[in-house]
């Protein structure tokens, strides 16, 4: 059936002036996603409304659903907002899918209420960390992006120039400047990150992680990680297996 949308906004708006129901100002939904954004935790757990509270639209007659659908929208704002605050695209997105998976399998309004909080409070916390960091200038935040979505496939300097439209000389001198470390060098802390999650979150063998990662080999993998983390990739799992 084709929505009439004229005659849907007249009855919806018509409901609402009957109930005395309105939607929350939009410069208050502003504050509240850019407190998160600027790291403000204190300032984003006040700001945040109760999904219960006056000023939420009716998504779903039924009140679990509602709560639910006003959630996923909730974290695809915090999402975007996260992200232009200097997020990792790619973790963003993870943290979003991640969320929504878990709010999928609740059966209570209570369940998504305390959820609300914990995420609000989760993301700020997160951006908080981030923006101590250096801020980067553009070309560095799309070389970060670009590793960190590449992790699995061989990068070079070649191709972050490509993507920054930077020659490779200056480009590699602006890396160093502001993130610290080399390219290389940055590249590698990263697949070393990356094999530690592997190692602690899943059955792969350090060939398969090497390979997954394009080191090199396994010895290659191997030496790596033990330089960066100091013990052996068997050894650290062997360290969380006894620490969980």
């Amino acid at each position: 059936m084709k929505l009439d949308m004229q005659k849907a906004l007249a009855q919806i708006e018509f409901e609402n002036r009957e109930d005395n129901r309105f939607h929350t100002p939009y410069d208050k939904e502003v504050e509240f996603y850019q407190s998160i954004k600027m790291g403000n935790v204190e300032e984003a757990l006040q700001l945040m409304r109760p999904f219960d509270s006056d000023g939420l639209g009716i998504l779903s007659e039924n009140r679990l659903r509602n709560l639910k659908y006003h959630l996923i929208i909730t974290i695809a704002f915090i999402t975007r907002y996260c992200i232009e605050g200097g997020m990792e695209m790619e973790e963003a997105y993870n943290r979003s899918d991640i969320a929504i998976r878990r709010l999928d399998h609740f059966q209570t309004e209570e369940e998504v209420t305390s959820f609300h909080r914990e995420l609000v409070e989760a993301y700020a916390k997160r951006m908080r960390s981030i923006r101590k960091k250096t801020m980067y200038s553009k070309s560095i935040i799309v070389c970060l992006e670009y590793i960190y979505s590449h992790l699995h496939t061989k990068i070079t300097l070649a191709d972050l120039a490509k993507e920054t439209k930077l020659s490779a000389t200056y480009l590699s001198k602006l890396f160093h400047k502001e993130v610290g470390i080399s390219v290389s060098q940055y590249i590698i802390q990263k697949r070393i990150e990356a094999a530690e999650k592997m190692l602690r979150y899943t059955g792969f063998t350090s060939a398969e992680i090497a390979s997954s990662l394009c080191f090199c080999s396994e010895s290659h993998f191997i030496s790596m990680f033990k330089r960066y983390v100091k013990v052996t990739p068997r050894e650290f799992r062997e360290q969380q297996f006894h620490a969980h």
